[in-house]
């Protein structure tokens, strides 16, 4: 299959301030934010992306747009609603720092399969949207570029969190383990056995190596003994 790049938006006001922005219009990157989506724009260039998904939210459409910029050939993204940030519900809005005072706060560190957010989804169903809109995109990016394809889709910390949970094999429970940070970019590679996790919340380094000649495969088809001997190096003029 195709290989994703899980990336977070850059920092906004909300996450400077310590409020839970949810789905609330208007929070957008601060110029910290701005400055780590071009960083990581600069990172994703090596690659050419055959396609850019986004979550409809201010901040990951402001982070995508620098994506596309920095890409050889301008593209635009195509906004997915299954990307879209956790609905808080009656949370959002909110400071952290209220928030932890709340009962259901242990529920959604500890347990959050029962967590349901008042006026909001549960994380079980935003769970759901993600795995099912990052999988069926995956599929569509193959089927129309390859097996060597490399696409982005641009989402939120507990998006790509239990993203990442399910790609791992993990309970959504343990999902907290997993940190994202802005602007941070994650990779995973689906295939018919299993998918593979090749990165997680990197801020830096060369991603010139997933730029493959078309149809040329990874060697991710199937878990190898010892570990394997790594992706294939990628020469000048290849």
């Amino acid at each position: 299959m195709a290989t994703v790049l899980l990336v977070r938006h850059g920092r906004t006001t909300a996450n400077a301030s310590g409020v839970l922005a949810g789905r609330l219009a208007g929070v957008r990157l601060d110029e910290t934010g701005e400055r780590q989506a071009r960083t990581t724009a600069e990172r994703i260039a090596a690659v050419p992306v055959a396609a850019l998904v986004t979550s409809p939210q201010e901040r990951c459409r402001q982070t995508a747009k620098v994506v596309a910029a920095a890409q050889a050939d301008r593209m635009k993204a195509t906004s997915e609603r299954g990307l879209a940030e956790c609905d808080y519900g009656e949370w959002q809005g909110r400071t952290i720092r209220e928030l932890a005072k709340e009962k259901l706060w242990t529920t959604v560190q500890r347990h959050p399969s029962a967590a349901v957010f008042p006026g909001g989804e549960s994380m079980v169903d935003m769970r759901h949207r993600a795995v099912e809109a990052v999988r069926r995109h995956d599929a569509a990016v193959e089927a129309e570029h390859g097996p060597s394809a490399v696409w982005v889709a641009v989402s939120h910390g507990d998006i790509i969190k239990a993203i990442l949970a399910d790609a791992l094999g993990m309970h959504l429970d343990l999902f907290q383990r997993i940190n994202v940070d802005p602007a941070s970019v994650s990779i995973v590679q689906y295939t018919l056995d299993r998918p593979y996790v090749l990165a997680s919340n990197t801020h830096a380094g060369d991603l010139s190596w997933l730029a493959r000649p078309a149809g040329k495969r990874t060697r991710r088809s199937r878990a190898t003994v010892g570990g394997g001997a790594g992706p294939d190096p990628v020469t000048e003029g290849s």
